[in-house]
Formats: C-alpha cells, structure tokens, sequence
C-alpha cells in the first residue's frame, strides 16, 4: 500500500484559485508535496469548502465534509462522516500519521482515531487554540509530545494556560516562487494585512495614521482584509479625515497581497495576539520593515521591530519613515522547507 500522510483541518482551499483560505496552510502543504513527492498527502476538511466533494487540489486528494460550521447534530453527523473517511483510508493506504490543523474539533477526531488504530498524531497549535478556555484541550488532554506550537510565544501560551509545554516548536514560512516581480518600486508607505476583527485591533492603524498625518500629510497607507468591523473602520477613516491616506482594499486574492507588501516601507501589525502571523514572514521576503507588539520567537528577527506600546509602535514607524531602514533585501527567518522536513521527521518519513 502506498505510504500516506493525512491532515485535519477545520477548512482547506475549494480549489487551486482559492487564494485567501489559510494562504499559510496552503503554503505548509505545498512544501510538503515538492519534499516528499512520493508521499500521498490527503486533506479532510470539516467545514469549508461548505459542500461535500472530493477533488485534486495541485495533486493532492482534498476530501471535503461540508459542515458549514453548524452544531448540534450537524457537527456530530460532519465528525461521523470523517470518521468513516478515516477508516476507508486506513484500509486503502499505509499512514504514516496523522497532523491536526489547530487543536480544534479536527484534533479530537483525530487523536481519538490515532489512538484507535495505533497511529502517530500531532496537533499544531496554530494561534488562539494557545488561549485559556479551549473544551478541546481539555477533552483531548494532550501530552506535550503529541503538540507542535507554531512558535516560541504559543509555547509558553500553552504551558501558562495548561501546564504542559508543547515539546516541538516548528514555525510557518513562506513560498518565495509565490511572490510577483513588482519592479521595485515602494509607493506605499504602510500597510496592514489581516481579518477586519476586533482582535486585530485596525482601529488602533487608523488612530496611528492619523497621528503620522500631523508630520507627514501625504502619508499613504493600506489595509487588506474583510470582516465585521469594516463599516466601522469605513467610519473612523471618515471621521479622522484620512480619506486621501488610508485605503481599504478589501479581501484580495493571495498573490495580490504579496504584490502589495513588495511595495510597501512599513507593515504594520496592531494585532494584540498572533500565534505567528504569516504575513508578517512574507512581508519581510519581501523586503518590508515589520512593526508589530507581539514577539513570536525568543530570537531576535532581522527587519523585524517589537513594540509594547501604541506610543512606541508610532516612534518605530516615524524613525522608519524618516531615517532610513532601506535595506528591502529579503528576510527569510524558517525556510519553509526546512519546516515541512521538521515535521515529517517526527513521523519518521525517509523519502
């Protein structure tokens, strides 16, 4: 039987031009195809793409449950039905193991189903599954050798929170095939990157906009993204008068996005929690200066400039803007194929 890797996820693109779902999971598994090209990598997708198929997406078998984030009964009949996936894939391939995205819903069947069948599983913490008052870890009670945390800060989250210390730490990265060739040219000053969320916190961006506008009225900024606080941002850019300095782009397709950051100076990143946000990798490959409040990893990141305050965030931006920082040559902290290694190495995968 051919060797098998099988990946949970709460969602997975719907097809090859499915650009914005998980852009960064999206890239992890990419990775994964062109390391391990003799390794059959299936995906089980809960509850995005949101109708039941099954199809190739850039060779690998994507099977999708179509839960649509419903409860109750629906979710347990979605869990049922990626169970009995489980079972039909254990009999038609030799599984290495199986690799939760998040330590969700996905993880619980999962590890449940590993356990069953005396299989390998690891669960990636990936962002706010870190947080106090996750049922799934409490349902799970994972140890630390079945955790994977996306970085040194979600590590030590997790270990607060539950008192046990994920034993891998294994970063995201980016694609470098992915970006664009732009020409070079930087015209926007900052931009931001991310769901239009309260988390995310672009209230903050846009009061800060407003404060550089006082020195530098001709400023130009971008935010990219959708989400529940659009209109109210809409109306924040209206009352502080930046109409002429910060634009709202919306949602953009992924390769957009990067084309984006290789013309901008500044990424700036006001979320208050991030797991390790991709995009401030791939604003860095492509030559942007980050500024954000979270320190992911306890080594120091080329480019990258940690703040603790919204007055500090303000002071990075303007020495910046001013001073110089114009080195844009690309900063590649973890190779994401380096990554992908890092992971089969756990299930002991020899191509």
């Amino acid at each position: 039987m051919p060797d098998a890797l099988v990946i949970l996820s709460p969602g997975f693109a719907a097809s090859e031009a499915d650009t914005t779902c998980l852009p960064a999971q999206q890239a992890f598994v990419l990775a994964l195809k062109q390391e391990c090209p003799d390794l059959d990598i299936i995906i089980l997708s809960f509850q995005y793409p949101f109708k039941r198929s099954e199809y190739l997406w850039n060779g690998v078998k994507v099977f999708a449950f179509g839960g649509k984030s419903r409860s109750g009964l629906y979710r347990l009949l979605t869990w049922l039905r990626v169970w009995l996936r489980l079972r039909k894939l254990h009999r038609q391939y030799s599984i290495i193991g199986l690799l939760s995205f998040w330590l969700g819903e996905a993880a619980f069947v999962g590890s449940h189903f590993a356990r069953l069948k005396g299989l390998k599983h690891y669960s990636w913490l990936l962002g706010q599954d870190a947080k106090a008052g996750n049922k799934y870890a409490r349902w799970i009670k994972p140890r630390g050798d079945d955790l994977i945390a996306l970085s040194d800060a979600l590590r030590a989250e997790y270990q607060k929170n539950y008192g046990i210390a994920p034993a891998y730490v294994i970063p995201n990265g980016v694609l470098p095939g992915s970006f664009p060739d732009t020409g070079g040219e930087r015209d926007i000053d900052i931009l931001g990157v991310g769901s239009l969320i309260p988390l995310k916190r672009y209230h903050l961006f846009a009061e800060l906009i407003h404060q550089l506008k006082e020195s530098q009225p001709n400023i130009k900024a971008v935010i990219c993204g959708d989400g529940p606080e659009m209109q109210n941002l809409k109306n924040l850019i209206e009352r502080l008068g930046l109409g002429d300095n910060l634009v709202l782009k919306g949602e953009l397709p992924h390769p957009q996005v990067l084309a984006l950051m290789q013309r901008s100076r500044v990424f700036m990143h006001t979320s208050e929690y991030e797991g390790f946000s991709t995009v401030c990798l791939e604003a860095l490959f492509a030559g942007a200066q980050v500024v954000s409040f979270v320190k992911a990893m306890d080594a120091q990141i080329p480019n990258w400039h940690v703040v603790g305050t919204s007055a500090e965030m303000l002071a990075a931006v303007v020495s910046i803007l001013q001073y110089g920082h114009h080195d844009c040559k690309p900063v590649i902290p973890y190779p994401i194929a380096d990554n992908a290694k890092a992971i089969m190495r756990l299930y002991g995968y020899k191509d």
